[in-house]
């Protein structure tokens, strides 16, 4: 991991930033203020896509409001709330920056640091990583976290870093190596580890959300959780082998002790909470490694539809609303 301090960068190309949204209206225009202070500041040309995720609230008209007040601006609307995956792939697959930041638009990634993954990105690094403390988060909540980390990185074929989330730049070759990834389930976590290519982290220290509430249950955090120890890996196949073997050798192991006891002292009658106890744990392991095979099977199957990974209700209305330098860009 490498530390560093802010300087004013020299970077060439055009700057996009892709901001997933889902009913942010409580904080969004406070985070389009902070967010053009500190890209005037960068004084290089830049977009911004923002990607609203079928939000609920009045999210959409602030975006349609900025788009037509600054021609920096473009936006995306879903036909409904696909999920923050599908949000970050669509804004990537309409960003035309020669370096893409992601950020989210509730001011927990302070747009100030983009000044940072630029100097690092002129340094060579295709990812720039802001890696979050865990000073706001509990003490459960960060327990389980480190835990998780700790078990998935055991188990997955490539390294998740702990507090490194989507708050990152990537450079224009990382961008389109993640859109040629087409798969359905996506766990960006890991895709952007699976890409490779050249990685700097530096640390930010978390900040409370400015307003609203987040969108991260504990149920969500649970299955997402499930999504990174599944994704990248077929271990988990491999040990349900294992556990069912184990399993097999302790129940014959049993019966010939069973058989030896008849044998040396006689018929004894069972015991039943025995009996209960075998019956209850067995069952339930056998739920459980079902489950995770029906968890590898139900991917196999959301994969074998191939639905589009989500779909666009409405865009920023024309062309005019590019700055210059995107148009000549893209044409």
């Amino acid at each position: 991991m490498r530390r560093v301090t802010a300087v004013a960068p020299e970077v060439r190309g055009v700057l996009s930033v892709v901001v997933p949204c889902f009913n942010e209206e409580q904080v969004l225009e406070a985070f389009n203020r902070e967010l053009h202070v500190r890209l005037l500041e960068l004084g290089i040309p830049y977009e911004v896509v923002y990607v609203d995720d079928g939000s609920t609230d009045s999210t959409l008209s602030l975006l349609r409001r900025f788009a037509s007040c600054d021609h920096h601006i473009r936006y995306l609307s879903l036909s409904r709330n696909f999920g923050k995956e599908a949000s970050m792939l669509a804004g990537l697959r309409e960003s035309t920056g020669d370096q893409v930041v992601l950020m989210d638009a509730d001011l927990q990634h302070p747009p100030a640091f983009m000044g940072r993954m630029l100097e690092l990105q002129r340094e060579g690094y295709d990812q720039v990583v802001a890696r979050r403390s865990r000073d706001h988060d509990g003490r459960i909540r960060t327990l389980f976290s480190r835990g998780y980390y700790r078990l998935v990185n055991h188990w997955a074929e490539v390294e998740l870093v702990d507090g490194a989330g989507d708050f990152r730049l990537l450079s224009r070759r990382a961008v389109d190596a993640l859109l040629d990834l087409e798969e359905r389930n996506r766990f960006s976590k890991g895709l952007f580890s699976w890409i490779g290519f050249t990685t700097a982290f530096f640390d930010y220290a978390d900040t409370p959300r400015s307003g609203g509430s987040s969108k991260w249950s504990y149920r969500k955090l649970l299955n997402y959780a499930v999504d990174g120890l599944v994704s990248f890996n077929s271990r988990p196949l491999r040990l349900a082998i294992h556990i069912g073997l184990l399993l097999s050798c302790l129940a014959f192991l049993y019966a010939a002790w069973t058989i030896g006891a008849v044998l040396i002292g006689g018929i004894t009658a069972p015991g039943y909470v025995t009996l209960l106890v075998a019956i209850t744990g067995f069952g339930g392991m056998q739920m459980v490694l079902l489950g995770l095979i029906g968890e590898y099977v139900g991917r196999v199957y959301n994969e074998s539809k191939q639905r589009p990974h989500y779909l666009v209700r409405e865009r920023t209305p024309s062309d005019v609303a590019r700055p210059p330098t995107l148009r000549a860009r893209s044409s």
